[in-house]
């Protein structure tokens, strides 16, 4: 079942009649890992949510020492409700300052908290947070967070500060964060609330507004922190950031591959998301002329696109020659933009002029220069996907008919080729995180998960040839209940036709890092820098605004 707010975020639209794209045009990795932010990204909604309902943000208490060890309290007035940003800061030996999951201390640690804690409750989060997962929680604590600091960065900036002068303006966005998160739990986990007591606040109705408001709040303790330490070192002299260095500084992120298997596993909510992306590119395509405003934005937003460009920087080779291309084809861009009669020919010419890198962002810059025509879909974002019955009365017969007009992409693969069944999805015992393992290599293939869809489809449908046409759905579960799993994923793609990733998942030829874009994109997060096939880092909330400007002027980091 799917429960999709009816709640507009924005000025109501009227659908446009240009038909969305096909899904197999849409759902490739190659296109999904070039994806980049776009306003309907979450992180960005989220910003315009405050500013439209008039959020009021204040740090309520600042207990650091000397060293900008303590903690601090931020609460948001959220008319009518509050919640609270409760960081601490401990001292973390250098060689125990790791940003990977088997991490067991960090530089800081967070919580989102219904409310705002009294000295009790200050006293219960001080001796859980800071252990993260090892402890448990209650429905109170809404998001579960954790930051090292980028140390370089961070001690260059105190010292620049302290001296009465600025960081340099370069290595500030080349590295762009003082705080880097290698974890934002929701959801339910290790006893935090679930994800519908979130829901049901007020402003954070929309998919992954609490983890988003979190490390946004993060961002502000990390500016705050910095200049913390700086006034303590030389309170004589310290300067505070200037606010264009200050709204360069974002939040970091290292994710691994426990992120890549949440956009197989979820294709209802995968379809809501780009089904909402696909709406707002047919509303703008469909215009008859791309206005002198709207021209104007997106100029503006190409040259933009232009200055970030210049200081992305990877040391993945792939991604390194992607940004290379998108550098040289942002003039062509730019010409484009100045150029074209109709927003649909920026779009049809981007893709058959530009790399994929600059086609895709394109269509990011085409719906965020035309915003009355997106506003509305954050809220259709939301899918709360629900165990529902199988439809015992298809046939097999029915059945076979919709693989082949939902899965034919999963039927042309051929799994008997070199590399094409290489791979299995796993869950580590340890962390409980997934893993890839080489079969024939690794150990646990007996324990590999129905991730590779493709294969699981093909493996149905092999099944289903030999059965009788006539046999109902619920026969076939009960005899083969280790279908059950494909049954329901037939039934589902039938009414979601982006919920489907159009890839073999266990061959050689996808970067799991591709997933991982995908997801972050949404997110909001630019700047992505593949560590390997298997972790990305990427950076939230460059030029967004910061609690003390929620102007309009501020915009909401397309900046």
């Amino acid at each position: 079942m799917i429960a999709v707010h009816k709640k507009a975020e924005g000025p109501q639209v009227t659908p446009t009649a240009m038909p969305l794209r096909d899904p197999h045009e849409v759902m490739r990795l190659s296109t999904l890992g070039a994806m980049h932010f776009s306003r309907l990204s979450f992180s960005r909604s989220m910003i315009r949510t405050m500013r439209r309902e008039g959020w009021k943000i204040r740090r309520i208490v600042f207990d650091l020492d000397y060293d900008g060890f303590g903690h601090a309290i931020y609460r948001v007035d959220m008319g009518g409700r509050v919640c609270s940003l409760v960081a601490f800061s401990h001292y973390l030996p250098p060689d125990e300052r790791i940003d990977r999951v088997i991490a067991t201390a960090w530089d800081t640690s967070y919580v989102l908290y219904d409310g705002v804690p009294d000295v009790a409750e200050i006293a219960r989060l001080r001796a859980a947070v800071p252990r993260q997962e090892a402890a448990r929680y209650s429905e109170r604590e809404l998001i579960l967070a954790r930051a090292n600091r980028s140390v370089r960065l961070f001690d260059e900036t105190v010292a620049a500060l302290a001296a009465g002068g600025q960081p340099d303006r370069n290595m500030i966005r080349e590295t762009g964060y003082f705080l880097r998160t290698s974890a934002v739990y929701g959801n339910g986990k290790f006893g935090i609330a679930d994800r519908a007591r979130v829901a049901a606040i007020p402003g954070l109705e929309t998919a992954f507004a609490a983890e988003m408001l979190t490390v946004w709040l993060i961002r502000a303790f990390s500016a705050d922190l910095v200049e913390h330490c700086a006034r303590m070192r030389a309170p004589a002299t310290a300067a505070v950031l200037e606010p264009g260095i200050r709204r360069d500084i974002g939040i970091g992120n290292s994710t691994g591959l426990g992120m890549a298997p949440f956009l197989i596993r979820h294709p209802v909510l995968l379809d809501a998301w780009v089904r909402a992306r696909e709406t707002a590119l047919a509303r703008v395509r469909a215009l008859p002329t791309l206005t002198a405003p709207a021209r104007a934005l997106l100029q503006q937003f190409v040259a933009l696109s232009q200055h970030k460009a210049g200081f992305w920087v990877t040391s993945d080779a792939a991604q390194s020659e992607a940004i290379r291309k998108l550098r040289e084809d942002l003039p062509q861009l730019a010409a484009v933009a100045a150029a074209a009669v109709t927003p649909d020919e920026v779009f049809r010419r981007a893709g058959a002029e530009l790399g994929i890198e600059a086609s895709e962002l394109t269509i990011s810059l085409l719906i965020d220069a035309h915003p009355a025509l997106s506003d509305d879909l954050p809220i259709t974002m939301v899918a709360e996907e629900e165990a529902s019955a199988l439809s015992g009365d298809l046939s097999c017969a029915d059945l076979r008919r919709r693989i082949g007009q939902c899965y034919d992409w999963a039927l042309a693969l051929d799994f008997t080729a070199p590399g094409e069944f290489a791979r299995f999805w796993y869950t580590s015992q340890e962390k409980l995180e997934p893993r890839i393992g080489w079969r024939g290599d690794d150990e646990g293939e007996e324990l590999a998960q129905p991730l590779g869809i493709a294969w699981e489809i093909r493996y149905l449908a092999d099944r289903l040839a030999v059965l009788p046409g006539d046999l109902p759905v619920w026969r076939i579960a009960q005899d083969h209940p280790e279908l059950r799993h494909s049954l329901r994923r037939v039934e589902i793609a039938a009414g979601h036709g982006y919920g489907e990733l159009h890839e073999n998942l266990l061959g050689t030829a996808h970067r799991p890092s591709d997933l991982m874009r995908c997801k972050l994109s949404f997110l909001g997060c630019e700047f992505f820098d593949p560590a390997s096939d298997l972790s990305v880092k990427v950076r939230f909330f460059h030029g967004a605004p910061f609690p003390d400007d929620l102007s309009p002027e501020a915009g909401d980091g397309m900046w």
